[in-house]
């Protein structure tokens, strides 16, 4: 990378630590380094799980940019962004975001959808550590190109890297890499011609049979030891988005024994 994209580029750091204050979830320590930051915790669902919205007030990841987020969680957080993460066209340097969670208690990341421009160079790494009696629900949306105003991901590169372990053993490691107008983007065993893919990674004990059930009747679904893995192919952010938010409205009362209440963010 040149002094001058070096020079240009975001390096953000955002690090939360929740804890249980007897009944209360609470935002016990943060530590921001850069424009990535977390808006003040909010209770709509009472105080034994808080919500926080975490902000990139940039509004993009370009070219050299390095972000990267670190949870830990001991009661019960649920995450999510105000809106999509925008990846942008790079002309040479790789975007990164690390993501990196240990959870005690229960932790939901669900955030709106990444969106990959036409000739970015993006990098997205997440790996989540579970104790014994842990919870965590997650997912991923991803759009290649702006389709909404007609664009192709026709150049660059997506690398994701996803690891789970639960108390060191490792249940779930998915590596990948999509090359822009590659095969992988145009064989029926890859993306088929879709454009939008995305992944829900729900992580307990156990799972009933009738709750895996009732999610087959709403996207492909597997189920691995510890580990319930949906998934969407096709080409809108919006149908991946309700399939995914009916998905949450099944595991979360399973997994956790509260009703699924949308973030009011997403009605904004």
């Amino acid at each position: 990378m040149s002094v001058a994209a070096l020079a240009s580029s975001w390096r953000a750091h955002l690090a939360l630590e929740f804890q249980c204050d007897g009944r209360r979830t609470v935002l016990a320590k943060r530590a921001s380094d850069g424009p990535l930051v977390v808006q003040k915790p909010l209770y709509p669902e009472g105080e034994a799980l808080c919500h926080a919205i975490v902000v990139h007030p940039p509004g993009g990841i370009a070219g050299g940019d390095e972000l990267s987020l670190n949870v830990n969680c001991e009661g019960h957080a649920l995450l999510t962004t105000p809106g999509a993460t925008k990846w942008y066209r790079s002309v040479g340097p790789w975007a990164k975001q690390k993501l990196v969670f240990d959870v005690d208690g229960t932790l939901e990341w669900l955030p709106r959808e990444t969106i990959v421009f036409d000739g970015a160079l993006a990098q997205l790494d997440c790996d989540i550590f579970l104790g014994s009696a842990a919870h965590y629900i997650g997912w991923e949306i991803v759009c290649l190109g702006r389709t909404g105003s007609g664009e192709r991901f026709s150049r660059g590169k997506l690398r994701i890297d996803t690891t789970i372990a639960r108390e060191q053993k490792l249940l779930w490691l998915e590596r990948g890499e999509i090359e822009g107008s590659g095969a992988l983007m145009r064989s029926a065993v890859g993306l088929g011609g879709r454009s939008v893919f995305g992944i829900v990674i729900a992580a307990a004990p156990a799972f009933e049979p009738s709750l895996v059930n009732q999610c087959r009747k709403i996207a492909a679904t597997t189920v691995l030891p510890g580990l319930l893995i949906a998934r969407y192919l096709g080409d809108s952010t919006e149908q991946a988005f309700r399939q995914f938010t009916d998905l949450w409205g099944l595991l979360r009362p399973a997994l956790t024994g509260r009703e699924a209440q949308p973030p009011r963010i997403w009605r904004t």
